[in-house]
């Protein structure tokens, strides 16, 4: 082997840096294969970037080994010990490599977003999330994959080492010294990731104009690294009074005092309609995003037979989850708060499962709560039974059908158990019934199977309406059927025209909703969020369908206003029957919140606009919510930009406050 100028130790620096790089990027190339949306153009620029995110975490591994090559005593090439030091911190690396892709690839073909630090949420339902994870992927084919590209970095390795162990031209001390120093510069300059004077960010990858590109462009050591630090939370009680006057006129606070920071709402009698003590059942349905639903004109008529209802009750068409995620979505639904922790979700936090509920407060309710699995899920059962005296929470061990994946029973089955145990009540009731199956593995029953058409597309089809597979559409189709077998035999009962039946997704999914939605729902993944709102009760309402900005937060308020049911109200919810047709103003008032915690995002939907603050690099942004009508010069006025921006941070701050002051009164 002839002789080269190179120290040892800098090529192999350069072989194995190479080779890494060469690895990340055939992964980022298999992502792209495996998730480009047949929409997206050109994806060059988010390769690039990938490449520039992909140097700076190789080059802090070679750093680490140049810092320790730097040492006197350590021998990389002249010592066996010392080499089998390297090659195994090699060896783990390349494993840490594969095995945080593996995760990657799983956690965007879950939830559409790269690894990141939520993954910490899974870990406390360990059980139940490895259970979802064998019976949804592949597992022994991935242990598979992994021990043949384990072996293949094992031989890769011990390779690289060879060739870097040849013989070298021993060189003056001063040209070793340049050597390393121009190493350590190039690694230096690879992790700051420019020469500029602010460091390369994950924020940049957002700067491609496009939700996937910068999904592409991340990797997911970088994903992970910058959601880490944003996992602590709490609030700031300056910064809660500061909003407080603001906050308190929008919620209508009856005695506003921001000494105390009160949020009291006392009862206002409902006047307008003859219902009084109705029983409730609300349907919180998994992953019912609007844009994949027949009521907004989904081509592939996902949900015809809630189609159907939404045309004999009160349809919302633009409800809003305040933030993905079905745990979010539940909390945000019983207490009346936007779950805005930054880290995991409210309900696992230990400081914040004792909340004041407008549910706990309705008195000569029978309170049911019906859940196909586990509510140790999440901490849900902390969150129900902590908040809500005397509740009847149902479990897969309570009922007799069967466990069908590893969400418990199936929906039909749900909806069944819940109904038997329904028509047995002697008093009001107040039910809660959550489904699942909408849901990877997206289980559809054997014997359900002959009642549920199922259908296959090919890609392009599913991309152009919203869907990812076959197996998600098919699963819409079977969450509407299993309504049906519930109002069949709901429809039997003696209760079912004194009930209030309340539909409302849990939250929506990301994805490519086309010229279903203005694009910025796609672009500004408003899909997430967007979410159908029901009430159904034929006999007690009139038809209607309402374009008001609402969201989960209002439904408890909302529910008690309309059954005449006198309880008082310290959240942030809203009753919005009282002024159901109210429009645009000056005031803003016709608006919703949500956020994006993995992004470091909240805003405001309003009539015409959605306001967008990045709570990290302070920029804000306004789209129009106009169908695929850009804004036009001078919108919105400054005015409302400004309530805009008021509205949103006293929103965010006032529900960091309430999350840890709003605490069930004694």
């Amino acid at each position: 082997m002839p002789k080269t100028i190179l120290p040892r130790l800098i090529r192999w620096l350069l072989f194995n840096g190479l080779f890494f790089l060469l690895l990340m990027s055939l992964l980022r190339l298999v992502f792209h294969i495996t998730f480009k949306p047949h929409t997206e153009d050109s994806s060059i620029s988010a390769f690039w970037m990938g490449l520039r995110f992909d140097a700076r975490v190789v080059s802090i591994f070679l750093l680490i080994v140049l810092l320790g090559g730097m040492l006197f005593f350590f021998k990389s090439f002249g010592n066996k010990n010392f080499r089998r030091i390297l090659l195994v911190f090699t060896r783990f690396f390349g494993l840490l490599i594969i095995i945080i892709y593996t995760l990657d690839f799983a956690h965007f073909a879950y939830l559409h977003q790269r690894f990141n630090a939520s993954i910490f949420s899974y870990a406390d339902d360990t059980w139940i999330s490895a259970t979802m994870l064998w019976q949804s992927y592949p597992v022994i084919k991935i242990l598979l994959a992994w021990a043949i590209c384990f072996t293949g970095i094992f031989y890769a390795t011990r390779f690289l080492y060879k060739i870097s162990n040849g013989p070298a031209i021993v060189l003056p001390k001063r040209n070793r010294v340049i050597c390393y120093f121009l190493s350590f510069l190039v690694f230096g300059i690879a992790i700051f990731g420019r020469t500029s004077r602010f460091p390369l960010r994950w924020s940049d990858a957002y700067r491609l104009n496009s939700d996937y590109k910068a999904s592409l462009a991340l990797n997911p050591f970088q994903s992970f690294a910058s959601s880490l630090k944003f996992r602590k939370d709490g609030f700031d009680v300056a910064k809660t009074k500061q909003y407080y006057n603001l906050m308190a006129a929008e919620l209508k606070v009856t005695n506003p005092d921001s000494s105390t920071l009160n949020y009291l709402r006392t009862p206002v009698a409902n006047d307008t309609t003859p219902i009084n003590r109705p029983n409730i059942v609300l349907v919180i349905c998994e992953s019912f995003s609007a844009y994949k639903s027949s009521m907004w004109g989904n081509p592939l008529n996902t949900t015809p037979y809630f189609n159907e209802l939404c045309k004999k009750g009160i349809f919302f068409k633009n409800c809003f989850s305040p933030a993905y995620g079905t745990a979010r979505g539940v909390w945000a639904i019983i207490t009346g708060i936007p779950d805005v922790t930054e880290y995991k979700t409210a309900s696992r936090n230990p400081n914040l499962v004792d909340q004041e509920t407008i549910l706990n407060n309705i008195n000569g309710y029978e309170k049911l709560y019906f859940l196909g699995g586990s509510a140790s899920w999440a901490n849900i059962r902390g969150v129900l039974t902590g908040n809500i005296k005397d509740m009847h929470l149902y479990e897969q061990e309570d009922y007799g059908s069967p466990s069908v994946d590893v969400w418990g029973i199936s929906d039909k089955d749900l909806f069944v158990e819940a109904n038997d145990v329904l028509k047995k009540q002697n008093q009001p009731f107040f039910a809660i019934i959550q489904t699942a199956d909408n849901h990877r593995p997206y289980t559809i029953p054997s014997e359900d199977k002959p009642f549920v058409k199922l259908r296959s597309y090919p890609k392009d089809t599913l991309d152009k309406y919203g869907f990812w597979t076959n197996e998600e559409l098919n699963a819409y189709t079977y969450m509407d059927y299993t309504y049906k077998i519930f109002f069949d035999a709901a429809s039997k009962e003696k209760y079912f025209n004194n009930t209030i039946f309340v539909f409302v997704g849990d939250h929506g999914i990301r994805g490519i909703a086309g010229d279903m939605m203005p694009k910025v729902w796609t672009e500004q993944s408003l899909t997430a969020q967007h979410v159908p709102l029901l009430f159904y009760a034929p006999s007690l309402l009139k038809p209607q369908v309402i374009e008001r900005k609402v969201s989960q937060i209002d439904i408890m308020p909302s529910i008690a206003w309309l059954a005449n049911l006198p309880v008082s109200n310290t959240t942030l919810g809203r009753n919005f029957f009282s002024n159901p047709d109210i429009k645009d103003s000056s005031d803003a008032t016709n608006h919703t919140f949500i956020l994006d915690p993995p992004l470091n995002l909240i805003g405001l939907v309003g009539e015409k606009y959605y306001y967008e603050y990045n709570l990290g690099t302070k920029k804000e942004s306004v789209y129009s919510l106009l169908h695929n009508n850009p804004l036009q010069s001078g919108e919105p006025n400054p005015i409302l930009l400004n309530k805009y921006r008021n509205l949103t941070m006293g929103y965010y701050e006032t529900s960091k406050y309430m999350l840890f002051n709003n605490k069930k009164r004694k």
